[in-house]
């Protein structure tokens, strides 16, 4: 507990009358061999890192092991149609991102290997911006100035992403649309490798999810400009959001757990009770604010629940289907 914040501790009290209501009204359900979460990326990712720390913390709560299984590939479709095909007993379960959750149904089309029906939302765990970086050769400081230095380029300014389909390369897809930029993606394999093209400055600008890029933001290695939230991020409170400029710009990335539909619903309510505990207390939310990731806020408790997360994975698939649409991006 000692490396968590003194606010952290302090908010302690105020969780426990909420954890000690939730768990006595948990479904009566407990899995009876170790419990599998996937997670549709390599390790070392952010998918992978929060995963990892849901996993941690759910073993205990369910008296079972949670062992992470990484299944990489087609954007988080090798994993999420093992999910949706896994024995229907709440024991294998998908750690989803918003691009294998919502955005791969437009990008795949009529190539998805399952449907949004096919899954059962169980919880929202955290959203977190993404943050756009310019090359330190670029003559452009602020967020103005770099669009009008992208107009004056017409079709000329490239910008990496972890991949195509992935959360900043849709991002940068919509603030095209509102700007009527043309800009030039060059997808790559993961955020490792854009980053490091970024500071040799072999790509103009990049976007990514804000835990990757933090380290190189902070050593100055990178110039950030702007962040896709709705409010600035306390980690780098210097760095302003795209809506200052662009006003009602609003994207973040998020990750959740959901698993096949399939399964009955006692077991995905008694699972949506757990996640929710891990999302809502406050030392898991240290941790994840210490890289500039923030709870899910679905329910006035500020928490998830099934229900609050199946609304949401609709309204994203809508959102990013019609930019997507906008777009013509397509995985061939």
């Amino acid at each position: 507990m000692s490396g968590f914040p003194r606010r952290a501790v302090l908010a302690a009290p105020l969780f426990a009358p909420a954890l000690a209501q939730a768990q006595a009204t948990l479904p009566p359900w407990a899995p009876t061999r170790p419990l599998r979460l996937v997670i549709p990326f390599p390790p070392g990712g952010t998918t992978d890192l929060v995963g990892r720390m849901v996993a941690e913390r759910l073993s205990p709560k369910l008296g079972q092991p949670v062992i992470v299984e990484n299944r990489p590939g087609a954007g988080g479709n090798i994993a999420g149609e093992f999910v949706a095909r896994a024995e229907p007993d709440g024991q294998t379960l998908l750690f989803t991102s918003i691009g294998t959750g919502a955005i791969n149904f437009a990008v795949y089309g009529a190539r998805m290997p399952w449907r949004p029906e096919e899954m059962a939302a169980i919880g929202l765990v955290t959203r977190m911006p993404n943050v756009l970086m310019v090359a330190n050769r670029l003559p452009v400081r602020t967020m103005a100035e770099f669009l009008d230095f992208a107009r004056s380029r017409q079709g000329e300014i490239t910008y990496g992403t972890a991949g195509i389909g992935s959360s900043p390369h849709i991002c940068m897809e919509l603030l095209g649309q509102l700007t009527g930029i043309r800009f030039v993606h060059v997808p790559f394999r993961g955020s490792g490798p854009m980053l490091t093209e970024l500071m040799a400055e072999r790509v103009d600008c990049g976007m990514d999810n804000i835990p990757s890029a933090l380290p190189f933001i902070r050593d100055n290695r990178l110039r950030a400009i702007g962040m896709t939230g709705a409010s600035r991020s306390p980690v780098v409170p210097e760095v302003p959001v795209f809506a200052e400029t662009l006003p009602g710009f609003e994207a973040t990335a998020w990750f959740g757990i959901i698993s096949s539909a399939r399964v009955p619903r006692p077991v995905i309510e008694r699972l949506g009770v757990e996640v929710d505990l891990i999302a809502r207390d406050p030392a898991f939310r240290a941790r994840l604010t210490e890289f500039g990731a923030e709870g899910p806020g679905l329910t006035p408790e500020g928490g998830s629940s099934p229900a609050a997360f199946e609304a949401f994975i609709a309204a994203e698939i809508r959102k990013w289907g019609e930019v997507v649409r906008k777009a013509q991006v397509r995985v061939e």
